[in-house]
């Protein structure tokens, strides 16, 4: 039986869907971003992206999520990773020959200053 969610991963996952749900249409902004604003690793963001449920994905704008060098993640699916570029180009975004989102400065959505958060409870 697999271990259950810590209370602070609850508390991590509940504030990146609060913060990827505020990505306006045809903006972008990356895990490390999301990660360094709340005093986590990109990796805790990925996971929680990843583990999104249908209604959740359905809702989320989760699309909107890249990797540092403002691509979509090499790591991803092939299917979820075309599904992510053709979601991002219909909100306007372009992308290069190699994968990169064009003009990223224009539509990099900042998610703000690092927060000093203890997630775990003291």
């Amino acid at each position: 039986m697999p271990k259950p969610p810590s209370r602070a991963f609850a508390r991590i996952r509940a504030e990146v869907l609060r913060l990827v749900a505020l990505i306006p249409e045809g903006r972008f902004t990356t895990y490390g971003s999301i990660a360094v604003h709340m005093n986590v690793v990109a990796r805790h963001v990925a996971t929680v992206l990843s583990r999104l449920s249908e209604e959740e994905s359905a809702s989320l704008p989760w699309h909107r999520v890249v990797s540092a060098d403002a691509r979509i993640s090499p790591n991803m699916d092939p299917k979820l990773a075309a599904r992510q570029k053709r979601l991002l180009r219909a909100e306007g975004l372009r992308f290069n020959r190699e994968g990169f989102i064009q003009d990223a400065d224009d539509h990099f959505h900042p998610v703000g200053l690092r927060r000093n958060i203890r997630w775990s409870d003291p």
